[in-house]
C-alpha cells in the first residue's frame, strides 16, 4: 500500500511503523500486531488517498484520518507539494 500510494503520486512519503493493538471487533476482543502507515501528502490530496487506502487496504473498517500540520518548515512543505501532485506533470520521479 504504501508503495501503492507513492507511485501514484498521491503522498511524497510513508513511514511504516509496527504496532500492537487490541480492540473489540465484531464483539471480539482482539490483540494483534498491525502496521501503521503515515502518509505525507496534502489536504488536497486527502480524498485520493482515502479512496486508494480503501481499495488497497484488507481490512474491511481501516483506521483512515488526516491529522492537520500547524506549522512547517515551508521547503519541506513545498517538496510535500511537489511529489504529492498525482502525477499531474505526467513524470515519476
Amino acid at each position: 500500500m504504501a508503495h501503492a500510494i507513492v507511485e501514484r503520486r498521491l503522498a511524497a512519503c510513508a513511514q511504516i511503523t509496527v504496532i500492537e493493538s487490541v480492540y473489540v471487533w465484531k464483539g471480539a476482543m482482539q490483540h494483534e500486531p498491525e502496521w501503521r502507515i503515515l502518509f505525507k501528502t496534502t489536504s488536497a490530496r486527502y480524498a485520493a488517498v482515502e479512496a486508494a487506502i480503501r481499495e488497497l487496504h484488507s481490512y474491511e473498517l481501516p483506521a483512515i484520518h488526516a491529522v492537520p500540520i500547524e506549522h512547517v518548515f515551508a521547503p519541506y512543505a513545498a517538496w510535500v507539494d511537489a511529489e504529492s501532485d498525482g502525477g499531474a506533470d505526467g513524470t515519476f520521479r
